[in-house]
């Protein structure tokens, strides 16, 4: 059986399930796309091509497996995009928390069965099907759970609104010991440079107190500016929108010392250096191109 223990971003990863693009299917149509990147890149005939998104997972997975963590893949369903596996759930603490997704992407649920039939039942959670939660939206950070969501009345006509307010007094309930601390996010159903998907478009901590942040994914200047203090402004490094865009905040920690990035984030990768961090870099543009990066292919189950 596996014991999920998962409290921070950045404890040493043990075991993690990684995304594939395995029999990925055709080009979406727009009214396929759940986001205005992907629609983006539709309409000017630059969706990324299924053999390179194959080929950027595998170098994820050559840098986990050098560093002796557990890496398991979904089962394979035919002409099913399985890249994201951070939107299907998620841990903290002991708990799976099952992610309720867009409903035509239930399938990708069913194609972890084989890792989930490893925990005991007890510890896997399944909220209400109107609590909307996805694992890009819910940051554990030790006495916290910090969480990306949308406070608008108009939240039913955003297709990039993941996670909803029941979902957030759901967590609220199954872990009074933490402190969850939510932040209202920009959405945009078709300008890609003013909508952040998740939290992790535009926030994310590294290391013991370090973080990555983008202004203008949040809605409220003081939640902003919260994290800012929390974490302490010689401790942030701030992005541009264009590097949101690029996905800059959306990288992936192994340790407090040792994080995936993708090579083209050049500012960003010799500021993590400059900061002491190693920086293991693969190629991940391709795959970027949906608006998701390494910590939306991963969903770690035990960190140290």
């Amino acid at each position: 059986m596996l014991k999920l223990n998962v409290t921070n971003e950045t404890n040493r990863l043990r075991s993690v399930i990684l995304g594939t693009a395995e029999k990925n299917g055709p080009v979406p149509s727009i009214s396929e796309a759940y986001d205005p990147k992907s629609i983006m890149h539709i309409k000017q005939g630059t969706y990324p091509k299924e053999k390179d998104m194959i080929m950027e997972l595998d170098e994820v997975e050559k840098v986990l497996l050098k560093y002796e963590v557990q890496v398991f893949r979904p089962k394979v369903i035919p002409d099913c995009n399985q890249i994201f596996a951070r939107d299907i759930g998620f841990v903290i603490e002991d708990k799976f928390i099952r992610a309720n997704i867009l409903p035509h992407r239930e399938g990708e649920v069913d194609a972890i069965q084989h890792i989930l039939s490893q925990i005991p039942s007890s510890n896997i959670i399944v909220l209400p099907d109107d609590y909307h939660v996805e694992g890009g939206d819910v940051m554990p950070w030790n006495d916290y759970i910090f969480v990306g969501t949308y406070y608008g009345s108009d939240y039913p006509n955003y297709i990039t609104a993941r996670t909803n307010l029941k979902a957030i007094d759901a967590l609220k309930e199954i872990f009074p010991n933490k402190i969850v601390k939510t932040f209202n996010l920009r959405k945009s159903n078709t300008d890609p440079y003013n909508n952040a998907l998740h939290l992790d478009c535009c926030f994310q901590p590294i290391g013991k107190d370090k973080a990555i942040i983008h202004k203008n994914g949040f809605l409220q200047e003081f939640e902003y500016n919260w994290l800012k203090d929390y974490f302490g402004r010689d401790n942030i490094f701030e992005i541009t929108k264009e590097e949101m865009f690029d996905m800059n905040s959306n990288i992936f920690s192994i340790s407090e010392e040792t994080v995936i990035s993708e090579r083209n984030f050049i500012r960003l990768n010799s500021w993590l250096r400059e900061n002491g961090f190693k920086v293991e870099e693969v190629p991940f543009s391709e795959i970027a191109k949906q608006e998701g990066l390494l910590r939306c292919s991963t969903l770690p189950l035990i960190r140290d």
